[in-house]
């Protein structure tokens, strides 16, 4: 066979970082949290969060035998029940937490191919299924049992209610609100090491934040004092959005330019949602939001391509 028809791959690099590599780190990042989460909320916060990443892993295994292609190892599956679990109230029964993920996987990702190919986040997706499927369930934020029960509105909600806030005790975690969310110290943690190691970096948590603290700062009203502002920074799920879902590789925007863009409009809806819609929270809302508007910003802030073309020159 002649010499011309012989192909051979070009001498690409290769990373050392792979899909596995990549979902066991946010995993780590995320324990901090978690074990702070089981350690606030006890054996029934470990309970759901078994129980969702149970859901999510089972339901795209299943997924592969039907598709013959099984992608279950990459660990993805677990991240998306991991992250969806720390966004529940430790209230919420543990069928709920099977149903949202199983709809995470059934709904979001394995219908557009899979890993890469969703078009939002799926833990995201299965966590705004669940508000507006079980409002009450979901926003019940009672822990404990018995006599040592506590009931009580998370530092968001009474925020806008317009009661004072402990700011400590939000940065340490002792405070009402989803499993994962509460403890801004632990969150930081995990962010710092994702930081560290590379998997992401600030430029969308960065703008995110900046703008919503400006967004909040401009109007949310006469008054307001730089606790509050505080409050809204470290309360909710605004430090785990920003930094472990907002950044997701596959829903993100892939500009430079983009991803500013796009931390800014998450920024903004946030602030939106907090100062003028009806409930305290607003991160997943403006995420989701987000990644719909992720192909326009893509198209808005690609680089123009170097030199023209096209033309035949004339001689």
């Amino acid at each position: 066979m002649s010499e011309f028809y012989k192909v051979s791959s070009n001498p690409h690099i290769r990373s050392p970082v792979t899909t596995n590599s990549l979902m066991a780190a946010v995993v780590l990042a995320l324990l901090p949290a978690t074990g702070f989460g089981i350690y606030h909320f006890g054996q029934k916060a470990l309970l759901l969060i078994l129980a969702s990443v149970a859901a999510t892993v089972l339901t795209e295994f299943f997924c592969g035998q039907i598709r013959k292609k099984q992608t279950v190892t990459d660990l993805s599956a677990v991240v998306t029940g991991l992250l969806l679990a720390l966004n529940l109230p430790v209230s919420l029964p543990w069928w709920a937490a099977v149903l949202g993920g199983a709809f995470a996987i059934l709904a979001v990702k394995m219908p557009f191919g899979g890993l890469g190919q969703n078009f939002m986040n799926p833990a995201l997706a299965a966590r705004c299924f669940l508000l507006i499927s079980f409002p009450a369930l979901m926003t019940d934020f009672t822990y404990g049992s018995g006599a040592d029960a506590f009931t009580g509105a998370t530092p968001l909600a009474a925020l806008k209610a317009g009661e004072k806030t402990d700011v400590l005790s939000m940065i340490t975690g002792f405070e009402a609100g989803t499993i994962g969310e509460t403890s801004l110290i632990a969150l930081v943690i995990g962010a710092g090491f994702l930081i560290l190691l590379g998997v992401i970096d600030l430029r969308i948590p960065g703008s995110y934040l900046v703008s919503f603290s400006l967004f909040v700062t401009l109007f949310s009203g006469a008054g307001r004092s730089l606790s509050d502002l505080s409050a809204q920074l470290a309360g909710g799920g605004l430090m785990m959005g920003a930094f472990f879902m907002a950044t997701d590789y596959v829903t993100r925007p892939i500009t430079i330019k983009g991803q500013y863009v796009y931390g800014i409009v998450l920024g903004i809806l946030t602030g939106v949602f907090r100062i003028f819609g009806p409930g305290a929270e607003g991160v997943s809302y403006a995420i989701v939001i987000g990644n719909l508007l992720v192909p326009l910003i893509e198209k808005a802030t690609l680089p123009k391509a170097f030199g023209t073309g096209g033309g035949v020159r004339e001689t």
